[in-house]
């Protein structure tokens, strides 16, 4: 018999359900959030104003994939995360990060790319880096590694928190909530999830600068 990506999906889903009681399961991206307008600039290039901060995605973000792991549509998290640049007093910069669905390496890739040096990286099950570009890859400014656990107002503090280290502030880290079972609980959902990201990855092709419609 061949198993399906569906079917594993559907089981990890019933699994679910068993572990919340018997209630509805509503980890699973049962319902997708409808796809988001993308405008393409073009090849993104290195930013020379110090009052930005690139945003760094991976390539099925918002397309091909539309909500976190726990079901908050892209649009709301990107609509927060700018948000919250905003509010200190900073514009942000979109950049589709075309060759890696690894956070780490995105959000670097957006850091370079950044006039003010900072970049936010986000993947589309939720899992979001705060960067800058003279750490290396695998280093990070704030990770928030538990995608279960990244709520909406957890993306808009992210924005300020990347905003406030480009205005060379030293600002509290967002506070991070530590759940014991949200690995096992989501570990197949997002093994999933990131199966199908990587399936849009374009090795060695370039980052492009985009515009989105909210």
């Amino acid at each position: 018999m061949n198993i399906s990506e569906e079917m594993v999906k559907e089981i990890i889903l019933e699994v679910l359900q068993q572990m919340q009681g018997g209630e509805k399961a509503t980890t699973g991206q049962t319902k997708a959030a409808s796809p988001l307008q993308f405008g393409e600039i073009g090849e993104a290039k290195p930013g020379v104003d110090r009052n930005e901060v690139v945003v760094g995605l991976p390539p099925a973000f918002g397309t091909a994939m539309t909500q976190t792991i726990i079901n908050i549509p892209h649009k709301d998290v990107l609509r927060e995360i700018l948000a919250g640049i905003e509010e200190e007093g900073l514009k942000a910069r979109l950049v589709r990060v075309n060759k890696t669905a690894d956070v780490g390496f995105i959000a670097h890739e957006a850091a370079k790319l950044s006039g003010s040096g900072i970049g936010i990286g986000t993947i589309s099950r939720g899992t979001t880096v705060i960067h800058q570009k003279d750490l290396a890859p695998l280093q990070n400014l704030e990770l928030f590694s538990q995608s279960p656990l990244v709520e909406r107002e957890t993306f808009r503090a992210i924005g300020r928190n990347a905003a406030k280290y480009a205005k060379g502030e030293s600002p509290t880290p967002v506070p991070v909530r530590n759940d014991p079972m949200a690995r096992p609980k989501f570990q197949g959902l997002a093994a999933l999830l990131h199966n199908k990201e990587t399936q849009f990855v374009k090795p060695g092709a370039p980052s492009t600068e985009v515009t989105v419609q909210l």
